[in-house]
């Protein structure tokens, strides 16, 4: 006799993997749906090519997609396997691979996000405010390396203060700005969004 298996919810299997690793974990559950709408309504106008980094179990995913962006131009990377194969078995028509947001550059080419077709928006669940600077540097560097002019990189953190350096900002020539915030979320959260200073030329600098 055939038994029915029921599929794991997507909060306890982000809180096996907080269990495995805290630390390398942002939160102790998935994102809630107040905050998926409010980084969803930083995204620029005409939105319809998008990156998501460290897709958790899908809520920003799913987000994008009711949102309108179609599943061939939405491009996830999770860098925890069991994180990965979860969002493959819920969103088998997204691109989604297993990597590290540091390389970003060469798996964006590889997967249509090249300068012909570059994103309208990265949008990131990362703990980018517990890395170092080096790391946040290479992160938003290939993640505006993938963007067109006008992109935004869209990001949350738990607590008000900015989760990127500021020589990190100033290096690669970025505008910060803070957007929405949410009690309900757990933590509460802060949105911030990053953008390109249009009136001078990125040049990233080395944090030594």
């Amino acid at each position: 006799m055939r038994r029915n298996v029921t599929p794991t919810p997507p909060t306890w299997t982000f809180f096996r993997q907080w269990l495995k690793n805290p630390l390398g974990m942002a939160a102790i559950s998935p994102s809630s749906p107040q905050l998926a709408r409010q980084m969803m309504s930083e995204l620029p106008r005409g939105t319809s090519r998008v990156i998501e980094l460290g897709g958790g179990t899908g809520v920003f995913t799913q987000a994008l997609l009711d949102h309108g962006i179609a599943p061939a131009d939405l491009l996830v990377l999770e860098l925890n396997e069991e994180l990965h194969q979860h969002l493959q078995r819920h969103f088998p028509q997204v691109q989604v691979a297993c990597a590290d947001a540091r390389d970003l550059g060469d798996l964006a080419l590889a997967r249509g996000f090249g300068p012909e077709s570059p994103a309208d928006a990265v949008i990131s669940g990362l703990g980018l405010l517990s890395m170092p600077k080096a790391t946040q540097q290479a992160i938003l560097g290939a993640a505006f390396d993938c963007m067109q002019p006008q992109g935004r990189f869209v990001q949350f953190t738990y607590g008000p203060a900015n989760p990127v350096a500021r020589e990190v900002i100033e290096a690669l020539g970025l505008n910060a700005r803070r957007g929405s915030f949410t009690w309900w979320n757990v933590p509460p959260a802060t949105v911030y969004v990053y953008s390109r200073r249009i009136s001078r030329a990125i040049a990233p600098r080395s944090m030594r």
